[in-house]
C-alpha cells in the first residue's frame, strides 16, 4: 500500500501490545515478547524484505487475492492459518484484537486491506503500554 517505515514501526508498536496481551491472557509472561521470540520475529516480519509473511502482505496491499497469490508461490506462509488460530484464540481468551482482526479479515473475509487500515485508524486512542 507505499506505506513507510514510520507507518510499519507504528504498527509494529501496536502490534505488540496485542500480541502481548493474548499471551499473558493464556499465561505467558508478558516478558516473553520482548524477547527474541517476540519482538526479534516481529521485526524480522515487517522489516526482512525476504520474509514470507511480509510478501503476502504486501502482494495483497497492491491488490492479489489470497487464494490467488498462496496458489502462485511454491512455499507456505504461515502467517495465515497464524491468523485463524490467533483469532479463535482472541475469541476463547476474550482479548480484543484489532490489528489480527483486519489481517483476518483480509485474509477469509475479503475485506480491501485499506480499508482494514482505516478501520484501524480511526479507532479510538486507548493506552497501549505493557509492561
Amino acid at each position: 500500500m507505499q506505506t513507510g517505515y514510520n507507518a510499519k514501526s507504528a504498527l509494529m508498536a501496536r502490534g505488540l501490545p496485542e500480541s502481548t496481551r493474548l499471551g499473558a491472557a493464556m499465561g505467558a509472561s508478558p516478558d516473553t515478547f520482548f524477547g527474541l521470540s517476540g519482538v526479534g520475529d516481529l521485526a524480522t516480519t515487517c522489516f526482512s524484505p525476504e520474509g514470507r509473511n511480509r510478501s503476502c502482505g504486501e502482494a495483497l496491499g497492491r491488490g492479489a487475492k489470497p487464494d490467488e497469490y498462496l496458489k502462485s508461490i511454491p512455499h507456505i506462509v504461515e502467517g495465515v492459518a497464524t491468523t485463524k488460530a490467533v483469532m479463535e484464540l482472541a475469541t476463547r481468551y476474550k482479548v480484543e484484537m484489532p490489528i489480527t482482526a483486519a489481517v483476518y479479515a483480509a485474509l477469509y473475509e475479503g475485506m480491501d486491506p485499506i480499508e482494514g487500515i482505516g478501520r484501524l485508524m480511526s479507532r479510538e486512542m486507548k493506552a497501549e503500554r505493557v509492561g
